[in-house]
């Protein structure tokens, strides 16, 4: 059983040229397109699956500010926003709701770290409330618990995974963009050091700007071009319990399990940050430079196997444009679930909330959550290529602040002021030297 996901229909035919072609179909190239389309531009946009396939399928769902690294916070306030004039715009509805996000501890420390969180957030004009204990347990009453505190973060909220990328891409056909399944883009061309074209399994685009938001698997299409981007992704197991459960919170994080309602009345559930970290030729490749953060996670972080090695999209290997690469080999990553993981995930839910006892597991999957060493994403015009633009690296924040992101590199093609400062999300900080070389077509 993978993750629920809204099928699309692909446009008709590939163009021959396009003003801007995005490379990956999940909620940052759909939004970049959405963006781009709407201003009148001819995009096309590539996806060797079926949009939001991947990740932007299989992640919670949650949009929020709370506990916002101070540069992603802008992003993500501006995202709310647009996740909310999405339905208007397109006449369909995302599943976005500003329900509010709930958090709840009976750890000092980790209150501690809200109430800091809350105080910066004042600065910046974010509104949270730190719940006292009484507080919490009026909002935890679904547990049955006594908790010491928490946070409720009200402007926060969810969109639906299964349907609001696809949403978005329907509108691109609509503002008169196209939309490619099945597509995947093999590499691209150059005329005099700057992007020409993006070469597809079924013809070639001519272009002077193209977008990488491949998620994990743009440094695997970095390494072609001969760009090191540092990423790696870690395996996060998920699963979905059947609708009808009564008398939860909309969306509840705590240490040991998190849920979030769907739209079809059926709750996510996870351990936030558990996940297998499955080695790869690329996860070796940058070791060194993602040691820290894996440190500072490695109660959360286990090893994995070879399914990493399996999928695919941590290749180190060199590809001739002519013939089938990776992305079509593997058009879904689509990881085996750790049972374990799910079954600790069921366990601790049904522990914290009885009456989830009540209701069948309706689905299970898993999903590559790829990162920076900083876990900042990597935006902006590479500099040893002009016209190629990175959107990667979201490091699991990547569906709320999509449309924020979609939008700023929308600003920064056009030419128009960026919706946010784009400076703090800028690739060169991750060192990206190019290493070699690509041939010119």
């Amino acid at each position: 059983m993978s993750a629920p996901l809204m099928h699309i229909e692909s446009s008709p035919s590939l163009p021959r040229e396009a003003d801007v072609v995005v490379i990956g179909g999940g909620v940052v190239g759909v939004f970049t397109s959405y963006y781009l389309a709407r201003r009148g531009l001819k995009v096309a946009l590539l996806e060797k699956g079926r949009v939001a396939a991947e990740q932007s399928s299989r992640n919670w769902g949650w949009c929020r500010q709370q506990n916002r690294d101070a540069r992603e916070l802008p992003i993500a306030t501006k995202s709310l926003d647009l996740w909310e004039r999405v339905a208007g715009e397109t006449g369909e509805d995302t599943g976005f709701r500003r329900c509010g996000l709930l958090y709840l501890s009976n750890d000092e420390k980790e209150l501690a770290g809200w109430a800091k969180w809350r105080d910066f957030a004042r600065t910046v004009g974010v509104t949270t409330h730190m719940l006292s204990a009484e507080e919490a347990n009026e909002r935890g009453k679904a547990t049955g618990r006594k908790w010491k505190g928490g946070v409720f973060s009200p402007t926060d909220g969810t969109a639906d995974p299964s349907k609001a990328v696809p949403v978005a891409a329907r509108a691109i056909i609509a503002s008169g963009g196209s939309v490619h399944q099945h597509c995947a883009a093999r590499g691209l061309e150059l005329s005099g050091g700057r992007v020409s074209g993006v070469v597809t399994e079924t013809g070639t685009i001519r272009t002077k700007t193209a977008v990488m938001a491949g998620g994990a698997w743009a440094s695997s299409f970095c390494n072609q071009l001969g760009i090191r981007f540092p990423q790696a992704s870690v395996r996060q197991s998920i699963l979905a319990v059947a609708p009808r459960a009564a008398g939860l919170p909309d969306a509840l994080h705590t240490a040991r399990v998190s849920l979030t309602r769907r739209s079809n009345g059926g709750y996510t559930l996870a351990i936030s940050g558990r996940a297998r970290v499955d080695p790869t030729p690329q996860q070796f490749r940058f070791a060194r430079e993602f040691l820290p953060m894996f440190a500072r996670r490695w109660r959360s972080l286990a090893p994995g196997a070879f399914e990493g090695v399996r999928q695919g999209h941590e290749s180190l290997a060199r590809w001739p444009l002519d013939q089938v690469t990776p992305m079509e080999l593997n058009r879904i990553l689509d990881p085996r679930p750790d049972m374990g993981q799910i079954r600790l995930t069921h366990r601790r839910a049904c522990e914290l909330l009885p009456e989830l006892r009540r209701h069948a597991i309706s689905n299970v999957w898993a999903g590559y959550i790829d990162s920076t060493p900083d876990g900042i994403p990597a935006i902006g015009e590479v500099e040893a290529i002009p016209g190629f633009i990175l959107a990667a690296g979201f490091s699991g924040h990547g569906f709320g602040i999509g449309p924020g992101a979609g939008h700023m590199i929308a600003d920064i093609i056009t030419g128009t002021a960026p919706i946010v400062d784009p400076r703090p999300y800028r690739p060169e900080r991750l060192k990206m030297e190019a290493w070699g070389k690509v041939a010119e077509f």
